[in-house]
């Protein structure tokens, strides 16, 4: 019989190919392209370091302008082994003599767009076979000065696949066989479903181009149609080594796969990927929210502040007893911490648990502890229902005025009492007068 009762409880599941997987973070670049962010130069350092801590094997960067050239530098100077900094280029070569004046850099990305409205209404080319020759032409430009390659095939989901890209990819591999092709979901058109084809089916499109005999495989999933993650871990189930993704989703439109979300699958979810290091999850999404003025949604998953914060009475009374009974994972995991809140659906237990904290705060003790059924409990709960029934208040109770009923109620009140029965035997008294 399988007992599920803790985490360690839990099966992992496998990828069915067995293969190691990568990330590519792309939030300096991709992400600074969010409508009305700027990235500073200190923010990307920040940046870079955080995901130095959690493991990530690259960072692609921009390096046009001195600003991202200097940021990059500063990245380099750093000497750590991971993230490695990548380039990006269009597909021409003054792009990739950009990249190659960059000491410490050895990859770039080339940006192949494959889709007719790209290839025409964006570029101006004649048609494919123009684009065809030109991106042919930058990427044996770049492996002739020495640098490893991605191509990024932008619009992928809205493209001819079987007719112009696949083609297209066969001869970059026979120019680089090592070369990571980028599968770009552009506007989010792709779908991770298994009986897809041509042009949105992820499982399709992975599987052709390891048929076709491309070694490494990335996605790069935009979240127009909310399925950048589930299509990033289509695009791992069948068969890629790398996906490309932002912290946060950051980036154009309605963002990108979701950095966070990709590792906490990997490392919680799936065998073999203890590599990650989530623990300043939380930190990292404060800087973000903080330093750059990203609004972060209090219930978006691991990094809202809602994630772990319990008011209902069912629910916080189960994460009392077991945080596994209402807790996907550990909150530690990621550097959060857990919240019982107060608030209008809140029970005894969850009254009870934050009443023994305040008072052992109060008191500089960590032994307190109330029983459920103690008629002061009771009170507190009732003067709290008072304040949602008459009141019509709409916030939880703060922990400052949770302290104020402990204060009435276990501590001060003797004293109240005495005060107010000392002040109406004067008033009676007067009274007689």
């Amino acid at each position: 019989m399988k007992v599920y009762r803790s985490y360690d409880d839990l099966p992992k599941i496998k990828l069915p190919l067995g293969q190691d997987v990568f990330i590519s973070d792309s939030t300096v670049r991709d992400g600074s392209q969010m409508a009305g962010v700027v990235l500073k130069k200190r923010h990307k350092i920040v940046i870079y370091e955080y995901l130095h801590r959690m493991g990530v094997e690259k960072l692609e960067a921009f390096v046009f302008n001195e600003r991202d050239r200097d940021a990059v530098r500063a990245m380099l100077d750093r000497g750590y082994e991971f993230p490695e900094v990548t380039g990006w280029a269009r597909a021409n070569p003054k792009d990739i003599d950009f990249v190659l004046s960059m000491d410490g850099i050895s990859e770039t990305g080339i940006l192949m767009s494959v889709s007719d409205t790209h290839i025409t209404d964006k570029m101006g080319l004649s048609g494919r076979e123009a684009a065809r020759e030109k991106y042919l032409d930058a990427l044996q430009y770049a492996v002739d000065h020495g640098l490893r390659t991605r191509a990024h095939i932008e619009d992928m989901t809205r493209s001819d696949i079987e007719g112009f890209v696949l083609p297209l990819i066969s001869d970059i591999i026979e120019i680089d066989p090592d070369c990571i092709v980028r599968l770009c979901d552009t506007l989010g058109f792709g779908v991770p479903f298994i009986d897809v084809d041509e042009p949105y089916g992820i499982p399709y499109i992975v599987n052709r181009l390891r048929e076709i005999g491309v070694k490494n495989i990335e996605s790069h999933m935009h979240d127009d149609f909310g399925l950048g993650v589930a299509n990033t871990l289509s695009a791992f189930w069948h068969g890629a080594n790398w996906t490309s993704v932002t912290f946060l989703g950051i980036g154009e439109r309605a963002g990108n796969a979701e950095l966070e979300k990709i590792l906490l699958f990997l490392k919680q979810r799936v065998e073999g990927f203890d590599k990650y290091d989530l623990t300043c999850i939380s930190e990292f999404s404060r800087f973000i929210e903080d330093e750059i003025g990203i609004r972060v949604p209090r219930n978006k998953a691991l990094v809202g502040r809602n994630v772990f914060a319990h008011e209902s009475g069912i629910h916080a009374a189960g994460v009392i007893k077991n945080p596994f009974t209402y807790e996907p994972y550990p909150p530690e995991l990621i550097g959060a911490e857990r919240q019982l809140l107060i608030g209008d659906s809140s029970g005894l237990e969850v009254i009870r648990q934050k009443v023994e904290e305040a008072m052992n705060e109060l008191m500089h003790v960590t032994t307190i502890v109330l029983d459920k059924n103690d008629p002061r409990l009771r009170a507190i709960q009732r003067d709290i229902q008072r304040l949602y029934d008459k009141e019509q208040r709409v916030s939880c109770i703060s922990d400052e005025e949770l302290r104020g009923y402990v204060e009435k109620y276990f501590m001060f009140e003797s004293i109240i009492e005495k005060d107010v029965h000392s002040k109406n035997v004067i008033e009676e008294d007067a009274e007689d007068e």
